[in-house]
């Protein structure tokens, strides 16, 4: 359930299966090799299996980790004997899970020397380049990282079908729920639909864990049927961890997660390109002492440079409140500053939002040859190059820093009204964050942004948003600071505000 495209690519491969002939008599060649790729958790194993039951056929399974082992040569040998164990129980299916462990390019050991993988890589291919076209034999392989898959694997005649397996959408999402719900005593009020809705991005593996960790509450709870409060909790558990009811914090780093968690919520509600804010909470979970969360209204595919520079700003939020608060942050915004490095990273080395680097991709974090895929090989640039991309991601933390001193500084009494609010119930919900909200001053639109400056198209007219000029439209606006700084910070006295 939830993959409807791949099912369907999968369909023919267990017609063959079932019925050769059929395929054969008008000379038609059934792919030797299909690869599926995506996420962990999105059913890759689960789909491998369910081809060879509905085709009645053996199913011989291995991982490619299994493959390898101290001794040089024992890798080739198991790859030959799976092979022929399939050709003596054909028609049959070979599945190989987690492929890469053996894939992986050729070279890309320590010294690009020929080790055991590199062996039983080419008695893998040596096995496909075998295969009998009438021995109704297909070999089924599953990746996290197609990208770093040796090239001699991926081409015609070897993985000639090639299907992706991602997360699920809302559809998908629902239909899953829907499986993993059965046999489980669900109350009248819990609403599929809505479950679905609240866990974008959530692969099969997450939707089941969900429904699991709600049996688990309510039989602990001795309920007799899964209710709304359950869901919530599990949702929550899968996203952040089980709560930590005996990390007791004092009031004053109460006080800061408080205000560090509205900082968040209150830049995301002030933003024009943010996800509405869901729920914000301060009670421990996992290794976070509270979060935010933001839920998107619908699936999203990619983002838009204004969408990834409010994911600055929100970022930034949390450690704008403790310096605008407390005058003293804490370590508490270090996963915070990370993500938003990197994500300041990408957008100079990748998408190409960048006015001094331009639109080229310096950032490949593969670099198999000496980093084995860790980003620890030599970069393609220089040394002149590298100091542009740290100055640029600079710019754009520091211009979400300013950013975010502005929106929580015009909203002080929002922010400190949602703070207090946290300490007195410590969770609030989508209808309070709302209320709370409602008097939140918006900032302001971004100026438009281009990279091309000279690089009009003759004949071709395009349109402009309101304010802009036609003739500026190409025109590549620079970034515009908002100089907030937080002695600038005051109450109505003129004297520097300070709440603890």
């Amino acid at each position: 359930a939830g993959e409807d495209e791949a099912v369907e690519e999968l369909e023919e491969i267990r017609e063959f299966l079932a019925s050769p002939d059929k395929f054969h008599k008008v000379g038609a060649r059934i792919p030797r090799g299909v690869l599926l790729y995506g996420p962990p958790g999105t059913g890759k194993t689960l789909l491998a299996k369910a081809v060879a039951g509905e085709a009645k056929a053996p199913f011989f399974s291995i991982s490619g980790s299994e493959f390898m082992e101290l001794y040089v040569g024992v890798g080739a040998s198991r790859v030959r004997e799976l092979f022929e164990r399939a050709k003596k129980n054909a028609p049959a299916i070979i599945f190989v899970d987690e492929i890469d462990a053996v894939g992986r390019h050729r070279g890309s050991g320590i010294g690009g020397g020929n080790d055991e993988r590199e062996q039983t890589l080419n008695q893998l291919l040596v096995e496909m380049d075998g295969f009998d076209e009438r021995a109704n034999i297909i070999l089924i392989a599953a990746t996290n990282r197609p990208d770093i898959l040796d090239p001699a694997l991926l081409r015609p005649g070897r993985f000639d079908r090639q299907i992706a397996v991602e997360a699920p959408d809302l559809k998908g999402r629902e239909a899953i729920l829907k499986v993993h719900a059965q046999g489980k005593p669900l109350t009248q009020q819990v609403d599929l639909r809505q479950i679905a809705k609240r866990t974008p991005g959530f692969t099969g593996a997450d939707l089941a864990n969900v429904l699991n960790e709600a049996a688990l509450l309510t039989a602990r709870s001795n309920m007799q049927f899964i209710d709304e409060r359950a869901i919530d909790e599990a949702i929550d558990r899968v996203i952040a961890g089980p709560q930590k009811r005996t990390r007791v914090m004092n009031d004053h780093d109460k006080a800061v997660t408080a205000y560090h968690e509205a900082g968040h919520a209150l830049a995301a509600a002030a933003l024009n390109y943010t996800d509405p804010v869901t729920k914000v909470t301060i009670l421990p979970r996992g290794r976070a002492l509270g979060y935010t969360m933001v839920m998107p209204t619908e699936d999203r595919f990619n983002k838009t440079r204004n969408q990834l520079l409010d994911d600055l700003v929100y970022g930034m939020g949390g450690r704008v409140a403790e310096e605008i608060v407390f005058r003293d942050p804490s370590t508490g915004p270090a996963n915070d500053i990370q993500q938003a490095t990197k994500t300041a990273r990408a957008m100079v080395t990748d998408y190409g939002m960048s006015d001094r680097i331009g639109m080229v991709k310096l950032g490949d974090a593969d670099t198999e040859a000496f980093g084995h895929g860790s980003g620890e090989g030599p970069r393609a640039f220089s040394d002149e190059t590298a100091a542009i991309i740290d100055e640029e991601v600079r710019r754009l933390l520091d211009n979400a820093m300013r950013e975010a001193w502005r929106i929580l500084s015009e909203n002080r009494a929002v922010l400190d009204t949602l703070a207090s609010r946290l300490l007195e119930e410590e969770t609030l919900d989508e209808a309070q964050l709302a209320e709370i909200f409602k008097d939140v001053v918006k900032a302001p639109e971004r100026p438009v942004w281009n990279y091309q400056s000279d690089a009009a198209v003759p004949g071709v007219v395009l349109g402009h948003p309101v304010g802009i000029k036609p003739d500026d439209e190409w025109k590549a606006v620079p970034e515009q600071g908002i100089d907030v700084s937080p002695t600038e910070v005051t109450d109505a006295s003129g004297e520097e505000e300070v709440q603890a």
